[in-house]
């Protein structure tokens, strides 16, 4: 089993407290976010849990955790986003040299397989310019190209739930041009480059199609080949394999205007400061003639790679 650490929240920024809690006791309670009424209780044993993935623009709350995961035997990685934009478009961040530098540091903490860059989404619009991602992504990657393998990018898409008139969606001809730099540019600095959820082929610069949750990453990580089925359930173009997601949709304070997974920042605002780190819940909690339905949880691993 892979636990997603979330793509619907930021829990090593906000709530790593929360999260350690739940490692300790072993399981969590996760809301159907389709169903309200449909709660879901989820085994965290290492003995079920082949892999956690992190999803995070800023983990530096879960450094303090990272001995306590190892020593109970849980393997881990980090898709760690790193973009240059500043408060108009992600205002709740710490200024992005400290978050470059706890990208350096967990990266020599766990090593440089196990840290993720992402570049995304990217966008354009009357202050960000091709020539400004030009500079910024080749400034970063010499920056954090020893400390990961991997690159991922991805185009803004326009969500609903977008908080700004000013974002639009980019040209074929602006992808094209940042696809050619960004391939030449990863390749330099001797990075993998993947897209993430993009349908567009840029092979011909160099860029393939990503699964962020890999089973490749994990079997290395883990020494063991894993017989994990794709994810059904996520969005045209993902190449992902099947997580569990124990985040919670409008829980995350980080601001950013782009934002998927967040609708009014009030809204998440009241949740986040409502929050309980000892409930099973990540938010909230269960209420009369809610249903919980125990996961079935079981490992993938299913045969040690040789180490030769």
């Amino acid at each position: 089993m892979i636990i997603s650490a979330s793509r619907r929240t930021d829990i090593p920024c906000y709530y790593s407290e929360w999260f350690m809690n739940r490692i300790r006791a072993g399981q969590v309670l996760t809301r159907n976010p389709v169903n309200h009424s449909q709660l879901y209780r989820v085994s965290l044993s290492p003995d079920t849990v082949d892999c956690i993935v992190f999803w995070t623009k800023d983990p530096a709350n879960m450094l303090p955790h990272l001995d306590e995961l190892d020593s109970l035997g849980y393997k881990y990685y980090f898709q760690f986003t790193v973009t240059p934009y500043g408060k108009d478009l992600e205002p709740n961040l710490r200024p992005k040299e400290q978050i470059e530098d706890t990208f350096i540091q967990l990266s020599e903490r766990l090593g440089r397989s196990r840290v993720v860059w992402r570049y995304d989404p990217i966008i354009i619009n009357d202050n960000i310019s091709v020539e400004y991602h030009r500079e910024q992504f080749s400034r970063l990657c010499g920056k954090l190209s020893p400390y990961t393998d991997t690159v991922v990018i991805s185009f803004v898409d326009l969500y609903p739930k977008i908080k700004s008139p000013d974002i639009r969606a980019l040209t074929d001809g602006e992808i094209a041009e940042l696809a050619e730099f960004m391939g030449k540019t990863a390749a330099d600095r001797g990075l993998r480059i993947e897209t993430c959820c993009e349908t567009a082929d840029l092979s011909q610069y160099g860029i393939e199609h990503s699964a962020c949750i890999s089973r490749t990453r994990i079997e290395d990580i883990c020494g063991c080949t894993m017989d994990v089925p794709t994810d059904k359930n996520q969005r045209d173009g993902c190449g992902c394999y099947q997580s569990i997601d124990i985040g919670a949709y409008n829980s995350c304070i980080n601001g950013c205007v782009y934002c998927y997974a967040t609708g009014l920042f009030s809204s998440a605002l009241a949740r986040h400061n409502a929050h309980d780190p000892e409930s099973e819940l990540i938010v909230g909690g269960v209420e009369d003639g809610e249903v919980i339905i125990n996961k079935p949880s079981r490992s993938y691993k299913s045969e040690q790679l040789s180490l030769f």
